[in-house]
């Protein structure tokens, strides 16, 4: 079997627009999507995630964004991404799920089950939804009531009546208390005390912020997502949980969980009915572990000091939503930089003639 030119990993928002822009370059490859239909990480999205909520969705190269509304995102987006792949003809197969990635002799082969394709570069675009992160604290397995990840997250009709613990710092946890507090009653703790903005997020502060994360990469460190350096800040529709005070309730960790509630240090207990981790996600890049693309640090680092996508272990490997990327904007312009970077690999290593 003849290589493909390149296997783009993941159909989301980056693996659609590297798509869009390997095809346009007349690169042969094909998209590789672990779901059985269009979306991407949209699809498991909580019904009550609106439109409004995520603030709309930067538009995939070549087409106009899906509008605000209150329209439920997990259908808006996987309609947006389906319709998308059919104007674009997008050479998407799915569902397959990438076990590992492996050099046979200079070649990249990738395995999902009993099938595998070869590929002499790839374009990793797992993102982060299939990997989220749980810690753990003592007891959390004696614990009596419901413990839920982001991932599994019901919408807040879920908890209404109930107490309920969410733990976590970031954007996640701000709005899972704004949905609740008005239905149930609400604790928050957080490892560290939450930073709030309150300047406006201009476009300046955007790109300081994203340069932070190109720091972290370019020196191989685990990348941290770009709204962990942005500070937090309180929508319209959290004004209601703001006056009930539930973002002045900040307690420190916990120091274990037992059968109906938690215990600091100090031995105050709090009795809750559920536990909601709003702890975030880890990149999926499991599948690439045999191409030993880690540094010592624990993360992969990409060339141009961290702000391009080209690992710089193995540079037939495209890296888009990872870490600078991990945004529906960056993930764009993540995508034409990963085309063009699959470009210059494969005129830097022409393909070998048959029988040579």
């Amino acid at each position: 079997m003849e290589p493909l030119d390149s296997i783009v990993i993941g159909a989301g928002q980056a693996g659609l627009s590297a798509s869009y822009h390997l095809g346009r370059l007349g690169i042969d490859h094909l998209v590789l999507d672990a779901d059985d239909a269009p979306g991407g990480a949209w699809r498991h999205r909580w019904d009550a995630l609106s439109m409004h909520d995520v603030h709309g969705v930067a538009e995939l190269p070549g087409s106009a964004p899906p509008p605000l509304s209150a329209a439920r995102a997990n259908q808006v987006v996987p309609a947006y991404f389906a319709e998308y792949e059919r104007l674009h003809d997008l050479p998407v197969v799915r569902p397959v799920h990438v076990d590992r990635v492996d050099d046979e002799d200079g070649t990249l082969v990738v395995h999902a089950g009993d099938r595998s394709w070869r590929t002499r570069t790839l374009v990793n675009a797992t993102g982060t939804w299939s990997h989220p992160f749980l810690p753990h604290y003592p007891g959390m397995e004696t614990f009596l009531g419901e413990q839920l990840h982001t991932v599994d997250y019901p919408g807040p009709e879920h908890f209404a009546g109930k107490r309920v613990l969410v733990v976590g710092g970031g954007a996640s946890a701000v709005q899972f208390l704004g949905a609740l507090a008005p239905i149930a009653e609400v604790l928050w703790a957080t490892r560290r005390e939450p930073v709030w903005r309150q300047d406006d997020f201009t476009p300046e502060a955007g790109a300081a912020a994203v340069a932070l994360v190109e720091q972290r990469v370019a020196r191989g460190l685990a990348p941290q997502s770009v709204v962990s350096v942005t500070g937090l800040m309180l929508r319209e529709q959290e004004g209601e949980a703001e006056r009930l005070g539930v973002y002045d309730r900040r307690l420190p960790m916990f120091e274990r969980i037992e059968p109906d509630g938690v215990r600091w240090a100090d031995g105050r207990f709090e009795r809750v009915d559920a536990i909601l981790w709003a702890t975030g996600f880890r990149p999926a890049v499991s599948h690439l572990a045999p191409l030993h693309l880690r540094s010592a640090a624990g993360g992969i680092r990409l060339d141009r000091e961290g702000r391009g996508t080209t690992a710089i272990v193995d540079p037939r490997v495209q890296m888009v939503g990872y870490g600078p990327s991990a945004s529906t904007i960056g993930a764009n312009r993540a995508g034409r930089r990963a085309a063009l970077g699959v470009q210059a690999m494969l005129a830097a290593t022409p393909a070998a003639v048959p029988g040579s």
